[in-house]
C-alpha cells in the first residue's frame, strides 16, 4: 500500500512517523517521486527513544536527499504520529512506522482516508508540525565525530530486523 501509494503521488507526499527505518523499494519509491518533483517530505522525532532506529535514519539522509526527498526532525518533543499525506485528498493515518517491523513483523492498521477535507485537515496539521521542525541538511552527519557516523552505519545493516 505504501509503495503503491508513494508511486501514486503526483505532487506532494508527506510522511511522519516516529522510526523511520524503510525497506529497499519505499526508499526506491521514494527517490523516484523525488527525481519526477513531488514534494517528499520526511518528518522524524529529533529526540529519539530507540537509538538504533535514530540512527539508521540518519543513513537515508544523503542516499534520499539526492533525489530531492526532504527530512525534518521534529523539536517539540517526541513525535509519535504516524500519517501521510498524498497530494490532495489522499491521508493514510494509523499505527504503520516506515520500517520493516511494522511492514512484515507487527499487527499494525492503517485507515486510507480518500476525502479532500479531511486531507486537508491533514495538511493543516503536518504545516504546525513542520513550523516546529528543523530541515536536515544533507551530509548533516559527516560533520559529527567518527564513532557517530560509525554507529550510523553499523545501525544501517541492522536496518532490516529493527
Amino acid at each position: 500500500m505504501f509503495v503503491h501509494a508513494i508511486h501514486s503521488a503526483e505532487e506532494r507526499i508527506w510522511i511522519a512517523s516516529p522510526y523511520f527505518v524503510p525497506d529497499p523499494p519505499v526508499v526506491a519509491a521514494l527517490q523516484l517521486a523525488g527525481l519526477r518533483g513531488v514534494d517528499v517530505r520526511i518528518l522524524i522525532p529529533d529526540k529519539p527513544d530507540h537509538l538504533g532506529v535514530y540512527l539508521a535514519a540518519f543513513s537515508f539522509l544523503d542516499e534520499a536527499g539526492e533525489t530531492g526527498v526532504k527530512f525534518y526532525r521534529y523539536l517539540d518533543g517526541f513525535l509519535h504520529e504516524k500519517a501521510m499525506l498524498i497530494d490532495r485528498s489522499v491521508a493514510p493515518i494509523g499505527t504503520a512506522n516506515f520500517d520493516n517491523r511494522s511492514f512484515r513483523l507487527n499487527f499494525e492498521i492503517t485507515a486510507v482516508i480518500v476525502d479532500e477535507e479531511f486531507a486537508s485537515e491533514v495538511e493543516q496539521m503536518f504545516e504546525a508540525d513542520f513550523a516546529k521542525a528543523r530541515l536536515m541538511e544533507p551530509g548533516e552527519a559527516d560533520d559529527k565525530p567518527w564513532w557517530f557516523r560509525f554507529a550510523v552505519r553499523l545501525a544501517r545493516l541492522t536496518a532490516p530486523v529493527q
